[in-house]
């Protein structure tokens, strides 16, 4: 199969990445950082405008038209600009949640398991949810993720209202996994070209080539199986995809520590904010035990069918 994309995706992504240097640069990134605001709604509302929520709704419904495919391009540039926010819940709930479609309303998902939600305080709706519920804020890795932890509900697990969108939602993350883990790679590459040391750049040395190295494979592996799942749509190959792009982006990020060397580690380098980022993201869908639990199920069912269709006695 071939997985490359198009002339008019590529187009797509270098606007959505144009459209995200101009509005959410590295300055706008460190001043929410500063002012924790999780969520600009000025720039919610301009995301709307430019399709990105209604990416995959019908065109009959005022929507994009477009595919899995685009969404996961798009969302791989939101994810190298570490954009913050419910982007995959208000995404999925483009056409049901009123608002969603057009940047209007901010949503947000139980996509974290148990009691944890993000974004609640600065959502409008919950994925799946018919009311927003009251929540206790809680501290979280990341200073753009806030977190909160709401009631038992008795009865009912909200959290299972956002079971019919956990694959797509799961492949969504993925997407923003990766762009992390390729922008970190440019990041390590950057500063390895730029810092001196004994005379020469740091990226000369063979530790930091090799470290350099072993992040390109990470985010190169982990594209491959994200374009793969978006074209396929088939739920292993999904589940591969986000056990490889929270790998990517969660390695990728430590092995930039690394390249930075205590410089990384300092509140001003960004590259923390990808480490923290990735590791909200891991927990968030699915998680790495979840998506081995589907692949070995999966890959169980494969071998009882094989069996199955031996002949008696074997050969």
């Amino acid at each position: 199969m071939h997985f490359q994309p198009t002339e008019e995706q590529r187009d797509l992504r270098a606007g959505v990445r144009s459209l995200l240097a101009g509005r959410y640069g590295r300055a706008a990134l460190r001043q929410s950082v500063d002012t924790g605001a999780a969520v600009d709604r000025a720039l919610w509302r301009e995301l709307g405008a430019a399709g990105f929520f209604a990416l995959r709704l019908p065109e009959s419904a005022g929507g994009v038209g477009l595919g899995l495919p685009e969404a996961v391009l798009v969302f791989e540039e939101a994810g190298r600009a570490l954009l913050p926010g419910p982007l995959v819940a208000t995404h999925l709930a483009a056409g049901l949640v009123p608002g969603a479609a057009e940047g209007a309303a901010v949503v947000t998902a139980f996509d974290l398991g148990g009691r944890l939600v993000a974004y609640l305080g600065e959502a409008d709706a919950v994925l799946g949810a018919d009311r927003v519920p009251a929540g206790e804020p809680v501290a979280g890795a990341d200073p753009l993720t806030p977190l909160h932890r709401v009631p038992s509900a008795g009865e009912a697990d909200p959290y299972r209202e956002a079971g019919p969108y956990r694959a797509t939602g799961a492949l969504l993350t993925a997407a923003l996994q990766l762009g992390s883990a390729l922008r970190t790679v440019e990041l390590a590459v950057g500063y390895a070209g730029g810092r001196e040391q004994f005379g020469q750049p740091i990226g000369a040395f063979q530790a930091v080539k090799h470290l350099c190295a072993r992040m390109l494979v990470r985010a190169e592996v982990a594209r491959t199986a994200v374009y793969a799942a978006a074209v396929t749509g088939d739920a292993g190959e999904g589940a591969a995809a986000k056990l490889l792009a929270d790998e990517a982006a969660v390695g990728n990020a430590r092995d930039c520590l690394q390249v930075h060397g205590g410089m990384g580690f300092t509140w001003e380098a960004d590259v923390h904010l990808h480490l923290k980022r990735a590791w909200v993201r891991s927990e968030q869908w699915r998680t790495g035990a979840q998506a081995e639990e589907l692949l070995a199920a999966e890959l169980l069912g494969q071998a009882e069918a094989e069996a199955e269709r031996e002949p008696a006695g074997g050969s």
